[in-house]
């Protein structure tokens, strides 16, 4: 299991996560190359459907970028994302999904090194949990 890869999908909003993701590459942040970017307009805008959908299709884990409450571009966006995580953590724990392969993250247009953390933690985290067998979520 030690030559494993998590591969894990990253919808990120367009105003703060993706340009705080863009910005550790342009700095060549030292970060894992197991994400795929989805760039969405706010993190309000993540369906749950869309995480049932990336699990079923392989992914080992799902992360959703947002703006800091406060700083949602669409005003409240962001807090649609924070009241549905609860919902959608308890779901895919029904469906067989450990507890650390879906998260919800604040991070900033500025906020480029931790957004490269948060990738380098998660990867290793996932990578400990191993693969994911996408059999439970139909």
């Amino acid at each position: 299991m030690s030559d494993f890869e998590p591969k894990i999908i990253a919808f990120l909003c367009t105003w703060c996560a993706y340009v705080a993701a863009d910005t550790a590459g342009i700095a060549r942040y030292k970060q894992k190359p197991n994400v795929r970017v989805i760039r969405v307009l706010c993190s309000g805008m993540v369906d749950p459907n869309y995480v049932l959908k990336a699990f079923a299709s392989g992914a080992d884990a799902v992360l959703v970028g947002g703006c800091h409450p406060g700083d949602c571009h669409y005003i409240s966006g962001n807090i649609k994302a924070m009241r549905r995580a609860p919902l959608l953590r308890k779901l895919l724990e029904e469906m067989g999904v450990e507890n650390g392969r879906f998260r919800l993250e604040w991070i900033a247009a500025s906020d480029a090194p931790q957004y490269a953390e948060i990738i380098n933690q998660m990867s290793e985290e996932v990578r400990s949990l191993g693969p994911f067998s996408p059999s439970t979520i139909k």
